[in-house]
């Protein structure tokens, strides 16, 4: 059994913690021009976003749903509190449904792939939907005893699965509590949750929902992988290497995902400078072996 029905106050919060910060983000467009916005602003929504996305690129995904490090228990714990920040689920939901995508890549049991419906316009159109965020308000849920018994059975990451309401109070009130702090004034604590919360975590939210839809519709395909999924640069940056989805999906878990020339993987530098300081260790870099069995493509 893939997965059972989601209960209806999670879908309610899906609803709620997806649309909200979507309006904020259209509502950004106007509000930044000429007031609402400063230096701080962007210094703290830069700042969490580096937290909550790296807890995704690093944490939920590279370490807990791929293994492609392993990490000492404070690193392990942090990088699912940080994860968590993201407002993309509990790190024991999020990384179930990951592994589910990997399972079925494009094919029927794939959560979000955007080619269950057909490869017309209309069915392509419809695919793109739900593959970006259509998917989050379906009302089936990923059976986690079947794909996540490993984080189940830990107690420290079952404690912080359970504790998601709370990293999520905090991922929202602490921009405020410091632009509050820092400038001493409701005003700047206003701004700062209103750029560095609700903006900040819409911002993620897109980026990490287009890996699932444009990183599995266009782009470039250098490796043999299983599934569509190709290499979108333009999304490079935002998404910390996560972009660089084709060679992803031929190793899932090798800890680079950019490994051709040119191409940034800033989650991959976080790995190794975790490495450099001893946190994290037997980590699974690509090897120029491993790549040429998987493409006849230069790798930098």
């Amino acid at each position: 059994m893939l997965g059972g029905r989601r209960p209806p106050g999670e879908s309610a919060l899906v609803y709620f913690f997806t649309l909200i910060p979507m309006l904020a983000l259209i509502a950004a467009v106007p509000l930044a021009w000429g007031w609402g916005l400063s230096w701080l602003d962007i210094g703290l929504a830069v700042g969490f976003y580096l937290i909550s996305g790296l807890g995704v690129t690093v944490g939920f995904h590279r370490y807990f749903t791929h293994r492609a490090f392993k990490a000492n228990r404070g690193l392990r714990n942090g990088l699912a509190i940080a994860g968590s920040m993201a407002l993309q689920g509990d790190v024991i939901t999020w990384v179930a449904d990951h592994r589910r995508h990997h399972a079925y890549a494009d094919k029927e049991g794939d959560p979000h792939s955007p080619w269950l419906f057909g490869t017309t316009p209309a069915a392509l159109a419809k695919g793109f939907f739900h593959s970006h965020l259509g998917w989050l308000f379906g009302k089936d849920r990923t059976n986690a005893a079947r794909f996540t018994p490993d984080l189940l059975a830990d107690r420290d990451i079952a404690r912080i699965s359970l504790l998601f309401p709370v990293w999520t109070v905090i991922s929202l009130l602490a921009p405020a509590l410091l632009g509050g702090l820092i400038t001493m004034s409701f005003w700047g604590a206003v701004t700062a949750f209103f750029w560095a919360g609700l903006v900040r975590v819409a911002v993620l939210h897109h980026v990490t929902w287009s890996i699932n839809s444009i990183c599995h519709m266009i782009g470039e395909r250098p490796f043999a992988a299983q599934g569509k999924a190709t290499n979108v640069w333009p999304l490079a940056i935002l998404s910390m290497g996560e972009s660089w989805h084709n060679l992803h999906h031929a190793d899932p878990t090798c800890a680079r995902h950019g490994v051709q020339r040119g191409q940034i993987d800033l989650s991959a530098r976080v790995i190794w400078a975790l490495e450099k300081i001893g946190w994290a260790h037997d980590v699974r870099w690509p090897t120029t072996s491993r790549l040429a069995k998987l493409s006849t493509a230069p790798v930098g």
